[in-house]
């Protein structure tokens, strides 16, 4: 699995990881939302045991093992400019907008 960022996304991440060590998780969080799941992005400061790494570069990524077939194997991570928000996608369309970073470290 690769994600995409550009510089905006990249910075993005970056503050909002701030000087605490932490990593990435792209995750389905089905709980409270009436719904089939909202992609959120963790940051963590472990893996779980069912997490498996997807990327480490330019920030460490994870996934769990049994969400990992709702990604693409290529996917673009956008933030949003004017807003504290990401938005997936891949060539196969749009995965999610309005993403939100949770900190659960």
């Amino acid at each position: 699995m690769f994600i995409q960022l550009n510089s905006l996304t990249t910075e993005k991440l970056n503050e909002n990881l701030g000087e605490r060590p932490g990593y990435f998780k792209l995750f389905f969080d089905t709980e409270g939302c009436g719904c089939n799941g909202v992609i959120v992005i963790q940051i963590i400061s472990e893996p779980h045991a069912t997490d498996i790494e997807v990327q480490k570069e330019p920030f460490t990524f994870f996934v769990d093992r049994q969400q990992e077939s709702l990604f693409d194997e290529q996917m673009r991570l956008e933030a949003d400019e004017n807003y504290p928000s990401f938005r997936l996608s891949s060539d196969s369309g749009l995965l999610g907008s309005n993403i939100r970073v949770k900190d659960i470290r």
